[in-house]
């Protein structure tokens, strides 16, 4: 029987990849470790193999699709083979027989596992044939199944048969969308700018608009004289994935923020001395020469955090999962957008090794080829933003990590000083360094994390002697 080829799962987090672009067409011969397809995540690109030699009979899904992980993309046989007869075995109504899961390069060989299909086939919307992602977006924007054709496998109804739906839809006012979560009826426009739907709108009980598109009535105001030209851009693909998860990381968490700062002068001094150590000395034999601010900072956590093993953790429905070791993340800016890398055991690396390290991921993120295995597991975050002149900000936890810390910039603060005199006190202003350390308030309390804080300030501001330890 003809093999069904599906997305195969690019780490514990991630549910779902896009289709980049296909390397092949139906009827192409194809060996089990041709790259048939390219996939990414919101974290890094990939390469799908064919997984059997054979011939391309079918592919499922196009280039552009969202598509859930162990779903069918492809189906690889014999020339003139049924097609659909392998994908019926494959997912047959009321359960779900095994299909081989290929190896998505870089990453490890992924096990065995079951394709995922509704029980009974489509149902117009019924829990069986909605798939989570889908299900998660009508609600949040009060949209109603009823009536949306799913073209998952199936007839199952996926994220992208929802989307159109809401695209279509005129815009929702707060207040709107939340009388639509609460079931009221949308109407086809609004009298809001462009169109804009607001809660006397709904009050009003206008005719709702139809499923698959709003009402011919709803169309945007032309811009106002003199206003220059608008832009609209659609939010899709990677940065789609990354907005949809961190209003899930806010949805999902009782974020709070805490602000502090400490003494760098030490952490500048060491690093001036580090770069102006010549590469034949000690220094520079150890690794050590292109150490950077951030990396000190990064050692400094990796020290700091096993003295407070709740910040070191991820919460799991009811339950506090710590850990002994410290996979770090590292969040990394590219052009695809944002990325978190991981250094493991980083409490048992030294500073040169954290500091190869850092430079490594950072560069194969930038690069596009970062393993799955390398972007996922991590139990801690560190964000940095200081090089960018940011004094404090609140960054978004990773979830199920329970706390991120975000490094802002070095700036001049008013100190006291004391004169030639001890009796004397004087004022200076010396260099610190600001730290921005967001928890999730439902495990993590402000005062064991702002122990936590000031810990951390106190190994920053005696960085050479917490290097000694």
């Amino acid at each position: 029987m003809a093999f069904v080829l599906i997305m195969p799962r690019q780490g514990n987090t991630v549910e779902s990849c896009i289709i980049n672009e296909w390397k092949v067409k139906e009827g192409d011969a194809v060996e089990a470790d041709t790259p048939v397809c390219i996939v990414e995540t919101d974290k890094a690109v990939f390469e799908v193999p064919a997984g059997e030699k054979g011939a391309v009979l079918k592919i499922v899904r196009e280039a552009g699709d969202d598509v859930p992980v162990l779903e069918a993309i492809a189906v690889i046989g014999a020339a003139g083979e049924d097609w659909q007869a392998a994908l019926g075995a494959a997912a047959p109504a009321g359960g779900a027989a095994t299909a081989v899961v290929p190896e998505a390069a870089p990453a490890a060989a992924v096990a065995a596992a079951a394709l995922e299909a509704p029980a009974g086939g489509a149902s117009g919307g019924g829990s069986a044939a909605v798939s989570p992602r889908a299900r998660n977006l009508a609600a949040g924007e009060g949209l109603s199944l009823a009536g949306i054709a799913g073209t998952g496998p199936g007839g199952r109804i996926i994220e992208r048969d929802v989307a159109p739906v809401l695209q279509a839809r005129p815009g929702l006012s707060a207040a709107a969308k939340a009388a639509a979560q609460a079931g009221g009826a949308v109407p086809a426009t609004g009298s809001g700018l462009g169109g804009r739907v607001t809660a006397a709108d709904m009050a009003d009980g206008a005719v709702p608009a139809p499923v698959g598109g709003a009402a011919t009535a709803a169309v945007p105001a032309p811009a106002a004289s003199g206003e220059g030209a608008i832009t609209d851009t659609p939010i899709k693909g990677i940065r789609k994935i990354i907005s949809d998860r961190m209003l899930s990381s806010l949805a999902s968490m009782a974020q709070f923020t805490l602000n502090a700062s400490a003494p760098a002068s030490r952490m500048q001094e060491l690093r001036e001395r580090i770069k102006a150590a010549p590469p034949e000395s000690f220094i520079g034999a150890a690794g050590l020469s292109k150490v950077t601010v951030n990396d000190l900072i990064l050692y400094a956590v990796s020290r700091v955090i096993p003295r407070f093993p709740f910040m070191n953790a991820h919460k799991i429905g009811d339950t506090l999962r710590t850990f002994e070791r410290v996979h770090l993340g590292m969040a990394v800016d590219t052009p695809r957008g944002l990325m978190v890398p991981v250094i493991r055991n980083a409490n048992l690396l030294s500073l040169a090794q954290i500091s190869a390290e850092a430079k490594r991921l950072a560069a194969s993120c930038q690069a596009g080829n970062i393993g799955p295995g390398e972007i996922s597991g991590s139990t801690f975050t560190v964000t940095n933003l200081g090089s960018l002149g940011v004094s404090s900000f609140t960054p978004v936890i990773n979830a199920p990590e329970v706390a991120i810390l975000g490094v802002a910039g070095i700036e001049l603060k008013p100190v006291k000083t004391k004169c030639c005199d001890d009796n004397c006190e004087g004022f200076g202003f010396e260099p610190h360094i600001g730290f921005s350390l967001t928890i999730n308030h439902q495990v993590v309390d402000g005062a064991p994390a702002a122990r936590f804080l000031k810990a951390l300030g106190e190994a920053v501001a005696e960085i050479d002697l917490l290097l000694a330890v």
